[in-house]
């Protein structure tokens, strides 16, 4: 059986983007004090812990979470370990030779340039350890990198915990919630080491 790598980081824990509504939750009902069953209710913020990214997030008339296709945060994914900001020319070698997704381990900086790599390439999906794309401490940078990448509909995955995770590469799985008309989504996030029989499903989808 395939090794499972759960990169998702728990919710009500997790790291929250500067100024977003951190989650929380209210136990409604409680069996300890006589209800029928356990029910809470919950509040967040769609950016909250490890999430995903909609078109719609930074364009009106883009796709929101529901629109997403499926294929493009299901499949072959490459993890790379990488460390300070990213140029054009470090994502471009990154990208050589690799499946539609990418996963950064590390304290990475996706820049303009880099962003432009990623969408002149055609990736599916780029995935960070951070909670946006960008440099956070400028919010021209995530504004700029944000409109690029999903500009042309590249999925942005969030937040994602891979210090576990040997590079290489896996197989993805980051299905959002299933929100319609939201710019983005909570997700969990797993990996599971190749299967042969997955390598072949994988591509017939791409043929």
């Amino acid at each position: 059986m395939a090794k499972i790598y759960d990169i998702t980081q728990e919710l009500f824990s997790c790291c929250v983007f500067p100024g977003d509504m951190p989650p929380s939750r209210e136990q409604v009902q409680s069996i300890r004090e006589g209800d029928g069953c356990n029910l809470t209710n919950l509040a967040l913020c769609a950016h909250n812990g490890t999430h995903l990214d909609a078109p719609f997030h930074f364009y009106g008339d883009g796709k929101t979470v529901e629109e997403i296709p499926l294929e493009k945060v299901i499949g072959e994914a490459r993890v790379a370990e990488v460390c300070g900001t990213l140029s054009r020319q470090d994502m471009k070698d990154l990208l050589k030779g690799g499946p539609p997704r990418l996963l950064l381990k590390g304290p990475a900086v996706l820049t303009v340039e880099a962003a432009r790599a990623i969408t002149e390439a055609g990736l599916w999906l780029i995935g960070v350890e951070a909670q946006t794309v960008g440099d956070e401490n400028s919010p021209e940078s995530v504004r700029a990198v944000h409109l690029e990448l999903l500009g042309k509909e590249v999925v942005i995955l969030e937040g994602l915990r891979l210090s576990e995770v040997p590079p290489g590469e896996y197989l993805l799985c980051a299905q959002p919630l299933k929100l319609g008309g939201a710019d983005g989504a909570p997700c969990r996030a797993v990996l599971l080491e190749k299967t042969e029989d997955f390598l072949s499903a994988e591509r017939e989808n791409q043929a």
